[in-house]
């Protein structure tokens, strides 16, 4: 696939069917209408996503760039990136963000569907999911609830994901709009893509507007915890997509001020996700004790810019000194997190395969990435001394995929690196 700015179109996952006017106006909250905060971390050069895989070296290289520049309001901490530009949020089924190939993942995927059916008795009943990838979640809510399921994605991709045995399974591919509110939706799931929108209040407002047409109807919400990417200096989690970063308490505002009345709200997969449910019942609206007040996230917001230089520079000195050995590191993990790792710390060149356990990865370039991914197998031939996990969640999974391989290199997973030892 060749990209370039003109193959990206101006649209916006999942409402990019809204007026503009209803955009937020610069300098003020896409969640709250409140002032924004000066910028407190930047990015520059980055690709503007991360996810579409490319045929080549070259176009890897050439992929469009933008810029980061975060701001918090200072009245609910939400982030956003204040110079995001729609024209690049463009979704095709190119965009390869499947995790369904992991044990670790897969069964919390599985746990997810299984306990939300169950809380909600949505067995046998109606589910739209806004973002749905290729289909993963919705035939797991097929198959454990028998339900009719449709998912709205652009990236979608009819026939990648098997057929449910039970319910009924549609993917539209689509930028979720006022043209579905007619689809019935007795569930309406949003995992891992409200963090992609810049106007989040007329998206939640959009999805208000569906859930009144089936009366009774449960929203739930996926996204990354902002919280965990600010006191864990989490830089790897700052990329050009994510232009929308939410924490316990700026997520439940949102919501609120949207009409939602808040069922549930907790943390999940070891603390990186951030769950909210949600009814239209104002008497079902709960407060939850992890809802931060603002000025505790602003707080965190004043030092993350030199914790993250701090760690870079850790970092670094990790890939020098196995430079200097003469050693080999690994990537293990493609994704949005291995681009931002490895231009963050610009060692690219000091990396001898990048690999992932994502078979329609394989042989593909990352944006901004000038080497192919590689199946896990290729550190069978190379022989890493380092092994680089970009989620420690699969430390443990990657481990024993290594051990199975018959190597038992040295093992350090983003997110677990003790900078007091490292510095």
């Amino acid at each position: 696939m060749s990209v370039s700015s003109s193959d990206l179109p101006n649209s916006e996952l999942p409402n990019a069917d809204l007026p503009s006017s209803e955009l937020p106006a610069p300098g003020t909250c896409p969640c709250c209408g409140g002032a924004l905060g000066p910028v407190f971390y930047e990015m520059g050069a980055v690709p503007v996503h991360s996810c579409l895989m490319l045929q080549s070296a070259q176009e890897a290289t050439n992929f469009p760039q933008g810029h980061v520049k975060l701001a918090a309001c200072q009245s609910c901490s939400f982030v956003t990136n204040t110079v995001f530009d729609r024209q690049w949020s463009a979704y095709a089924p190119e965009y390869e963000d499947q995790q369904s190939f992991s044990p670790t993942f897969n069964a919390f995927a599985q746990d997810l569907a299984a306990s939300t059916i169950a809380r909600y008795d949505l067995a046998g009943k109606r589910a739209v999911e806004v973002g749905c990838s290729k289909g993963d979640f919705l035939r797991l809510l097929c198959d454990l609830g028998e339900m009719e399921c449709v998912g709205i994605d652009p990236s979608a991709l009819p026939g990648r994901v098997s057929p449910p045995a039970r319910g009924a399974m549609r993917l539209v591919q689509e930028y979720y709009g006022p043209q579905h509110l007619q689809i019935p939706a007795d569930f309406l799931s949003c995992r891992h893509t409200l963090e992609h929108i810049s106007n989040v209040h007329e998206t939640l407002l959009l999805m208000a507007a569906h859930l009144r047409r089936t009366p009774g109807g449960v929203l739930q919400i996926e996204v990354p915890d902002a919280t965990r990417v600010w006191e864990d200096l989490a830089f790897e989690d700052v990329y050009y997509e994510h232009c929308s970063y939410f924490t316990a308490g700026s997520l439940a505002a949102a919501l609120r001020r949207a009409g939602f009345a808040i069922t549930d709200l907790r943390r999940e997969y070891g603390d990186q996700y951030l769950l909210a449910e949600a009814t239209l019942n104002p008497a079902d609206d709960r407060v939850f004790a992890i809802e931060e007040a603002p000025q505790t996230t602003l707080a965190s917001l004043q030092s993350f810019a030199q914790g993250v230089a701090d760690l870079r520079a850790a970092w670094r000195e990790i890939f020098a000194q196995m430079q200097a050995a003469g050693k080999t590191v690994a990537i293990w993990g493609s994704g949005s997190k291995c681009i931002a790792f490895l231009r963050g710390l610009d060692v690219v060149d000091q990396v001898g395969a990048i690999v992932d356990i994502n078979p329609h990865r394989e042989g593909c370039f990352a944006p901004s990435l000038p080497q192919a991914i590689a199946l896990p197998a290729r550190l069978k031939s190379l022989l890493p001394d380092l092994v680089v996990v970009m989620n420690k969640i699969y430390l443990e999974e990657i481990r024993a995929a290594c051990a199975d391989m018959g190597l038992a290199p040295r093992f350090e997973a983003l997110g677990a690196l003790d900078l007091a030892e490292t510095v």
